[in-house]
């Protein structure tokens, strides 16, 4: 959805052509949604306005962005970046993602001379440059929604969403996942960085931020006065060939987690055969673990991300760990440091519950890391009692 990768090819069209939607009696405005590509960052497909006649023939879309503009990356973590609306010849859009293999549907809207002319002005409106640049958000404010806020605002609200067949009540997360290979490094990311905010059903309309539903539901929207199809026609330019990869099983989460899990497990069994401690591991684990629960720290309460609060992959990442992280070092660690062992097994049990309950979704590769994680912690608390017992 966001176009990450839009390419200098489309962009040195921007200026090629009068982006000033122009209106005539042939005019035809459709939406184009294109399907997932191979990439993350395509997984989510794209929509766009195409504005056809004898002069034009552009697509107008948004979510683009300047990795020139100042401060991008800082911008981009915090969630702060404008994003662009953008305009293309469509040409050279279609040959852009047929070179990607991705499905290019097309959906003419059934707008009369008056309607067609409020959305070009609304379209130029929207394009000039102190209006192109807005604040992005992933479920409420991208290219997809923009179809739907965009389309509503120019017909006065006279539209009504009937339910397609595809539809069924699902989470924020199970609609992103949808989209993805669940082994696959992206959704593990996705599943670690969201938090328990997008676990709670999508309302209908909240199920158009992703592009192939607001295909699907703009395929059997109405007016509401006429009851008229909004869609006249609507037809596929591409069909995406073949199938894209899914990447092999040996470098997949699910696959590398299990050996640094059976690793993790091995030498906490030699430790235990041996009566000694490894410190070297448990300053690697405090470390990995203090440090992303820092990140997902930041992420819930230091941006503008919506979809990362109330994160409780902060049970097993846990950022205190970078302070307690000294105490490792130490033949006989302060009392305190064992009740946070304690601590640290009970909130893996915790987040066992939340997601048996349903309160957050975690990513499946996690779970024999979190096996490893919690046997190793028991294992320090029956080392660390052992030796203060003596």
């Amino acid at each position: 959805m966001k176009q990450f990768l839009f390419t200098s090819l489309l962009l040195s069209f921007f200026l090629s052509f009068s982006q000033i939607p122009q209106l005539t009696e042939n005019t035809e405005i459709s939406i184009i949604t294109i399907g997932p590509g191979n990439l993350l960052n395509d997984s989510f497909g794209h929509n766009g306005f195409r504005v056809k006649n004898d002069f034009q023939d552009i697509v107008y879309d948004y979510g683009r962005y300047n990795f020139n503009d100042p401060n991008f990356y800082t911008n981009f973590a915090k969630g702060k970046l404008k994003y662009l609306m953008g305009a293309a010849n469509t040409k050279d859009v279609l040959s852009f993602y047929k070179q990607q293999n991705r499905t290019i549907k097309e959906q003419i809207l059934n707008l009369n001379q008056q309607q067609k002319e409020n959305l070009l002005s609304y379209l130029a409106d929207n394009y000039k440059p102190e209006n192109r640049p807005y604040l992005y958000d992933f479920f409420y404010d991208n290219c997809a929604t923009k179809m739907r806020d965009v389309s509503e605002n120019i017909l006065n609200g006279n539209i009504k969403y009937n339910t397609p067949k595809v539809y069924k009540k699902e989470t924020f997360r199970e609609l992103i996942q949808n989209n993805l290979y669940w082994n696959s490094w992206g959704s593990f990311g996705i599943d670690i960085a969201l938090g328990s905010v997008i676990d709670r059903i999508a309302t209908p309309r909240e199920y158009m931020f992703l592009p192939e539903n607001i295909f699907q539901f703009f395929e059997v929207a109405t007016f509401k006065d006429s009851k008229t199809p909004i869609v006249k026609s609507s037809h596929i330019i591409y069909a995406q060939k073949g199938y894209f990869a899914k990447g092999s099983f040996f470098t997949s989460p699910i696959f590398i987690l299990s050996l640094i899990s059976l690793f993790i497990l091995f030498i906490t069994y030699k430790n235990k055969k041996n009566n000694k401690r490894s410190k070297w591991l448990d300053t690697i684990i405090f470390t990995v673990t203090g440090i992303v629960g820092l990140l997902l720290l930041l992420l819930w309460f230091a941006t503008d991300h919506t979809a990362t609060a109330q994160n409780y992959n902060l049970l097993w990442a846990c950022p205190i760990s970078l302070i307690a992280i000294f105490q490792i070092f130490k033949k006989r660690p302060k009392q305190w440091f064992i009740s946070y062992l304690k601590l640290l097994v009970i909130m893996l049990c915790l987040m066992t519950l939340h997601w048996f309950i349903g309160v957050q979704v975690y990513a499946y590769a996690l779970i024999p890391i979190l096996i490893a994680l919690c046997i190793r912690y028991v294992f320090l608390i029956w080392f660390f009692t052992k030796k203060s017992a003596r």
